[in-house]
C-alpha cells in the first residue's frame, strides 16, 4: 500500500501532548537554551536566504507576541511559532503559500501547523458562547473563556476533492474551470467542496459532483489527504466512477466542467498542451489526475 504524502503534510515533530499538561513546563522550555523560535509577521514567516529563519528566545523580547508551542524536534529541542506584533530590523518575510515549493516536505508540515494554528488564535479573541475573552492554554492548543470557562478548541474544516472516471477502467476524467482568474488562464481542476455536518465523505463526493457538474457518481475511492492552511482546511482526495456521462454544470459555481482525455491530460501534466492547465505538484488535485493519468491506481 502507497501513502502519498502532500505539500504541508510530512511534519516530523513530536507535538508534545504529554507535555502541554503542565503550564509551567512550557514557560521552562521557551526560556530553555534549547529553544527555538519561527517568527511570524501578518502570517507571513520568517526566512533567510535558503530556508525557514529560526531563531533563538531573544524574539521573545517583543511585547505582545502570540507564541504557541509546536513540539519537540528529534534532538530533543522544543520549537515554538512566535506571531510578532511590529516587523523587526534586517528581517524578510514571506508568503507561505508561494515559499512551500522551495522547502523541504518536513518544513512544510512544520510550516502548516504553524501558521493554520497562529491564524486560529487571531480569529478567536472572544467567546463564541458567552462573549468573553480568550486566553491561551496548553501551549496554544486550546484557548478558554475567562469568563465562563468554556474550552475552544482549534477546527480544521474537511473538504473532499474528487477526480471522477467517465467508467470503470475509462479513459476520461471529470475536470471544472471556476470563475475569474482561473477561467481566463484555462485552468482546470478537480472538482471539490466542504463536507458538510452529518455527511459522510463518499455522500459528500457525491454531492458535490452532482451540484457542480450534474453527474451521478457510484463507486468513491479514497487517496490520501493534504493539510492545507489557508486557513486550516484538510483536503480528502477520492476518486469516483460516474453513473453516467452527460453534464449539466451550476455556471454559479463553475464557469465550464468537462470531459478530458488521458492524453490530454498527460500533455497538460507535462505542460505541453497547448490550451490545457491544470495544479502543479503542490496541489493534491496534481497527484489525483496524475495517479490515474499514469495507470497507478485501478479504477
Amino acid at each position: 500500500m502507497t501513502e502519498h504524502v502532500h505539500t504541508y503534510a510530512g511534519n516530523p515533530l513530536e507535538r508534545g501532548e504529554a507535555l502541554r499538561r503542565d503550564e509551567d513546563h512550557i514557560r521552562r522550555l521557551q526560556q530553555s537554551a534549547e529553544a527555538r523560535f519561527l517568527p511570524f509577521l501578518n502570517l507571513k514567516v520568517a526566512v533567510n536566504e535558503t530556508d525557514l529563519d529560526w531563531q533563538d528566545r531573544k524574539i521573545l523580547e517583543q511585547p505582545n507576541s502570540q507564541v504557541i508551542f509546536l513540539g519537540m524536534d528529534e534532538s530533543e529541542s522544543p520549537l515554538f511559532a512566535v506571531h510578532l506584533q511590529t516587523p523587526p530590523e534586517n528581517q524578510e518575510f514571506a508568503d507561505c503559500r508561494l515559499l512551500a515549493s522551495q522547502l523541504s516536505l518536513p518544513n512544510t508540515g512544520i510550516l502548516a501547523q504553524a501558521r493554520a494554528q497562529l491564524d486560529w488564535h487571531q480569529r478567536n479573541p472572544f467567546c463564541a458562547q458567552c462573549g468573553g475573552v480568550t486566553h491561551s492554554e496548553r501551549g496554544g492548543q486550546i484557548r478558554r473563556c475567562q469568563q465562563c470557562e468554556k474550552h475552544i478548541f482549534p477546527r480544521t474544516d474537511g473538504v473532499a476533492i474528487m477526480l471522477i472516471v467517465d467508467e470503470v477502467g475509462g479513459d476520461r476524467c471529470l475536470l471544472g474551470k471556476g470563475h475569474g482568474r482561473m477561467a481566463r488562464a484555462n485552468f482546470y481542476s478537480c472538482l471539490a467542496g466542504f463536507i458538510d455536518q452529518g455527511e459522510s465523505l463518499e455522500e459528500a463526493v457525491r454531492r458535490e459532483v452532482w451540484e457542480e457538474a450534474g453527474i451521478r457518481v457510484g463507486p468513491v475511492q479514497y487517496h490520501s489527504s493534504q493539510p492545507w492552511p489557508f486557513p486550516s482546511q484538510l483536503m480528502i482526495g477520492c476518486h469516483g466512477i460516474a453513473l453516467h456521462k452527460d453534464i449539466n454544470f451550476d455556471p454559479v459555481e463553475m464557469s465550464h466542467v468537462d470531459w478530458f482525455s488521458r492524453s490530454e491530460v498527460n500533455r497538460a501534466l507535462a505542460g505541453d498542451h497547448p490550451t490545457l492547465n491544470v495544479p502543479g505538484p503542490m496541489a493534491i488535485a496534481h497527484h489525483l489526475i496524475r495517479t490515474w493519468a499514469d495507470g497507478e491506481i485501478e479504477l
